[in-house]
C-alpha cells in the first residue's frame, strides 16, 4: 500500500520561501512519476510540478511556477521535495503530493493513483 505524507506547509509573506516534503512508503517499481498539485477554495485542482523516478529524473512544471518552484527527489529516502521561492499570494492553496504508475498526461490529476492528505500553504501580501 502506497502512502504519501506531506510536510512543510505554513504561513509566509509574499516574496518568501517554503520547502515542502513528501515522504513516500510502499512504492514499487511500477511507480514512475511523482508530482505536486494544489487546490485553492472554489478552484479545480491544479498541476504544479512532476518528476520522473527513473533515469535522470526529468522534471515538468506548470508555466505559472517556472523559475520559482523546484521539484527534486531523493530515491534513497523515497522523498520528493518542492522548494518554493518568490512566493505570491496566488500561490496560496492546499498542496498535495501524488504518485503515478504511468499512463496519461502528467499535468492531469486523473493520471495519479495515490495522494497525500495535503498541506496548507498561505502567502500573505
Amino acid at each position: 500500500q502506497v502512502q504519501l505524507v506531506e510536510s512543510g506547509g505554513g504561513l509566509v509573506q509574499a516574496g518568501g520561501s517554503l520547502r515542502l516534503s513528501c515522504a513516500a512508503s510502499g512504492l514499487t517499481s511500477s511507480t514512475h512519476v511523482m508530482g505536486w498539485f494544489r487546490q485553492a477554495p472554489g478552484v479545480e485542482r491544479e498541476f504544479v510540478a512532476a518528476i520522473s523516478l527513473s533515469g535522470g529524473g526529468n522534471t515538468y512544471y506548470a508555466d505559472s511556477v517556472k523559475g520559482r518552484l523546484t521539484i527534486s527527489r531523493d530515491n534513497a529516502k523515497d522523498t520528493v521535495d518542492l522548494q518554493m521561492n518568490s512566493l505570491k499570494p496566488e500561490d496560496t492553496a492546499v498542496y498535495y503530493c501524488a504518485a503515478s504508475n504511468g499512463g496519461g498526461y502528467l499535468s492531469q490529476w486523473t493520471t495519479y493513483d495515490y495522494w497525500g492528505q495535503g498541506t496548507q500553504v498561505t502567502v500573505s501580501s
